[in-house]
């Protein structure tokens, strides 16, 4: 019995659903129809011998067929994705637009200086490539690569299916503003002590797979968007936070901020990697930022 022939697309459209968890969801994140998500994956279903959803709840849920068939398909396009940027990466020489995902630990001077150098040292090539900059959290960066929306990366960690090169050790600081009670005890401060205040943390920027990361057992916590809102919230003594040393050297130096005395755990580092989404289809613009980025990371760390 010949089987009629599905398309990339539709799968495309299955995965989706599936990740987004619903057609709604789908048919949001694909900027279509919820009637055209339907129709698509009701379609694909008819073209197939072997049930991939079971819609006998109240929400439609993989098969062991279709979680088989749903993990090869990715694949697939994921293949075809390539296939596509590296076309357009040979076509165009240097690449329109450049994607590039950054965690929001990453020192932004040492951000901003490369893109000035990338800027400088590259003239009228890099004036002629539109600069698309994510500041991710967690997960977030690491929808960015799943996704195809960057083609470099900055992360905390390397996701499964790609490669990555160390970048840059962050050292993280555990600080609260001088006149906050933890700097009235007068002693070694305990994980009871810090249970018993506020704690900032920064939301992972992840839609789908939500991760906390770090110390997490104070009973009242704010959980903000951006490390640059944790640090004025803990600049205007609201609770305290582990928070990267670089991005506040000036508020340690001045005294502003000071370090708690914990008994443990005051401080520890986090690496960061610098990954391509497909490095045989990045083209002179993005290979060219990561080695300035690449370089001026291996300065900083020898300063």
């Amino acid at each position: 019995m010949s089987v009629p022939r599905t398309t990339l697309e539709q799968w495309r459209v299955l995965q989706t659903v599936i990740e987004r968890g619903g057609f709604a969801q789908a048919a949001e994140a694909l900027h279509r129809s919820q009637s055209s998500i339907s129709y698509t994956v009701a379609r694909l279903q008819a073209q197939l011998p072997v049930a991939l959803l079971d819609q006998s709840g109240r929400k439609a849920v993989l098969t062991e067929a279709g979680e088989v068939l749903l993990r090869r398909s990715k694949i697939l396009t994921d293949e075809a994705l390539r296939l596509e940027r590296l076309a357009a990466s040979l076509a165009q020489g240097w690449e329109a637009e450049l994607q590039l995902a950054v965690e929001v630990v990453f020192p932004s001077q040492i951000l901003f200086a490369a893109l000035r150098e990338f800027t400088e040292a590259c003239g009228e090539q890099a004036s002629e490539v539109r600069l698309q900059l994510i500041e991710s959290v967690l997960s977030g960066t690491d929808e960015a690569l799943f996704s195809g929306r960057a083609d470099l990366v900055i992360s905390g960690r390397i996701p499964p299916g790609f490669l990555g090169e160390p970048l840059l050790l962050v050292e993280f600081v555990a600080v609260a503003h001088r006149e906050h009670p933890l700097h009235h005890l007068d002693r070694p401060i305990s994980a009871d002590d810090l249970r018993a205040a506020r704690q900032l943390v920064v939301r992972d920027s992840g839609l789908s797979r939500s991760q906390d990361i770090g110390w997490l057992g104070a009973e009242q916590r704010w959980t903000v968007s951006h490390i640059k809102t944790s640090i004025e919230a803990i600049r205007q003594g609201l609770g305290f936070a582990w928070l990267p040393e670089a991005q506040i050297s000036a508020e340690l130096t001045s005294g502003e901020l000071r370090p708690l005395p914990l008994r443990e755990g005051g401080r520890h580092r986090g690496q960061l990697y610098l990954i391509y989404a497909d490095r045989d289809s990045a083209g002179p613009a993005t290979r060219e930022l990561a080695a300035i980025l690449q370089r001026h990371c291996v300065a900083h760390s020898g300063s």
